[in-house]
């Protein structure tokens, strides 16, 4: 693995923070690999929730999980991320994970939207437990597009800091449009 790749940082930064049992989401399903990482963290008591609205990612997702023998503690949902909180209680989730963009090797014409994703972004805020953290994987540029990335920032630019702590990063020696990880915690009160 790639130690450099957007994916496996983010994944390396969620697990010194998060702890095992407790609730976690996977806004952004895809092919099921953030997925089978938080199944990872939750444990035999914690839970996952997975959203996508593609059909062929929750196959991908199941078919990844099912070959781990994975199932018990994770519920796949056809459904848009901006609905989670639909599927969950305010302030009961330990970690929100995205991975913006377009599911891999899918149809490059369905991927996230600034609009329902930055409404899938406060929802999860909602959810997350005092202590909770949000990881967001940003891409922007040929296919993605740059909409998304400014709005999702100027969004999270404005988040009261004495509710939350925002950590944007970049790579900075890399060109065309490299994607941005960025972090959220919703401070203990």
């Amino acid at each position: 693995m790639d130690c450099s790749q957007i994916t496996y940082w983010c994944h390396e930064v969620i697990r010194s923070q998060v702890k095992e049992g407790g609730r976690y989401i996977d806004a952004t399903m895809g092919n099921g690999h953030d997925t089978l990482f938080l199944c990872g963290i939750a444990g035999e008591n914690g839970q996952v929730t997975a959203f996508d609205i593609q059909e062929q990612a929750l196959e991908h997702t199941r078919a990844l999980l099912d070959s781990y023998g994975i199932g018990k503690n994770v519920r796949l949902v056809l459904d848009g991320h901006e609905h989670m909180a639909k599927y969950e209680e305010p302030g009961t989730v330990s970690l929100v994970c995205f991975n913006f963009g377009y599911l891999p090797g899918g149809d490059h014409e369905i991927a996230t939207k600034a609009e329902t994703s930055l409404q899938a972004v406060q929802a999860g805020l909602g959810l997350l437990e005092p202590g909770g953290m949000m990881s967001l994987c940003i891409y922007s540029g040929g296919d993605t597009g740059f909409e998304e990335k400014e709005k999702l920032l100027e969004f999270l630019k404005e988040l009261p800091p004495k509710e939350y702590t925002v950590i944007v990063n970049e790579y900075y020696n890399r060109e065309n449009h490299p994607p941005t990880p960025v972090f959220i915690w919703k401070k203990k009160i």
